[in-house]
């Protein structure tokens, strides 16, 4: 894989931003969604890579694109598996939210797991924490394992997870062992990535989410040396059809890192579309606008945070204008 390709991958999550960001609070996600869809597209024309999409928009008939299956790049350099949230957190951008994110995940060919789009449970960790948790075990086995790994009392502990009723016990669990939790309305894949940067004052995510950000969440997790498990949850026979179509037998089976993401080298890129506690969302002034990105690599072990300055007017195609 190129390592060129990392900063490729930002023009395109921040052209998906810059697009996104001008319906933060209009209540209007699908208008969001569709407008950073196109708006990544047009930019993944010009990457130099053979890709194919494996996590994406939907089936072919579902999406016009971004879908999976569909060829992405110049068809000339590596051949790529790509994974795609143009808007991760589609309420929150609606909503005018924290933590709404443009995000890519690549992969050497054949090494992204194709999650089927249905639920996955998930625990999530930063480096410290690396082999400590184990989604056989319970939330409280977790907890205390995680709060050994990082050399702190369980009570010193935040956890993230997803406001649903269907979280219920877990926040119960939670709260008995003594841990704090920020409860989060949607972008778990923010929350996950923040488990590795000990600035955001985030310890583990757990619970229930969507199992291609459980993929895209695990590309971002390799690049930082952090550590994901996952199971998925079909809801029916048809669900877990589906999984057997897409290659996966078992599904019951704990999924590990190398399980989500194989291979040695991976790349993640994000941008933030809303302001979060990693990245800052986007910013206009007049004709002008802010981005900020972070960009990781699993093979080099490199992190890169991307401060963007943009000339809307030079832009015309990437960002809507009321």
């Amino acid at each position: 894989m190129e390592r060129s390709l990392s900063m490729e991958l930002v023009r395109v999550t921040e052209a998906a931003a810059l697009s996104a960001a001008r319906w933060m609070g209009r209540g209007m996600k699908e208008e969001a969604d569709d407008a950073a869809t196109s708006a990544m597209r047009d930019v993944f024309d010009t990457i130099p890579m053979k890709g194919t999409v494996v996590i994406g928009e939907g089936e072919k008939d579902e999406a016009p694109m971004l879908y999976i299956g569909e060829k992405l790049g110049t068809g000339f350099g590596p051949r790529v598996d790509v994974a795609v949230d143009p808007v991760e957190g589609t309420n929150i951008v609606a909503n005018g939210q924290w933590n709404a994110l443009a995000v890519i995940a690549i992969a050497d060919n054949g090494e992204l797991l194709h999650a089927p789009d249905m639920y996955m449970d998930k625990i999530a960790v930063g480096p410290e924490a690396v082999g400590a948790i184990d989604l056989n075990k319970s939330v409280t086995d977790n907890l205390t394992a995680v709060a050994k790994a990082r050399g702190k009392d369980v009570d010193d502990l935040v956890v993230s997870i997803l406001n649903r009723e269907r979280h219920r016990d877990i926040i119960e669990e939670v709260r008995s062992a003594g841990a704090r939790i920020k409860l989060i309305q949607d972008g778990d894949v923010a929350a996950a990535i923040n488990t590795a940067f000990n600035e955001t004052g985030m310890d583990m995510l757990i619970g229930a989410g969507g199992a291609p950000e459980g993929v895209i969440s695990a590309v971002a997790l390799k690049c930082l040396g952090g550590d994901i498990q996952g199971c998925l949850l079909p809801k029916d026979e048809a669900e877990a059809e589906r999984c057997r179509r897409m290659g996966i037998e078992d599904t019951g089976k704990i999924l590990k890192m190398d399980d989500l993401v194989g291979g040695e080298d991976c790349i993640f890129a994000a941008t933030g579309i809303t302001d979060g506690e990693l990245l800052k969302g986007v910013h206009y002034k007049s004709t002008k606008a802010s981005t900020q990105s972070v960009v990781m690599r699993a093979k080099s072990g490199t992190v890169r945070f991307v401060d963007g300055k943009h000339n809307v007017d030079k832009k015309p195609d990437f960002v809507f204008k009321s």
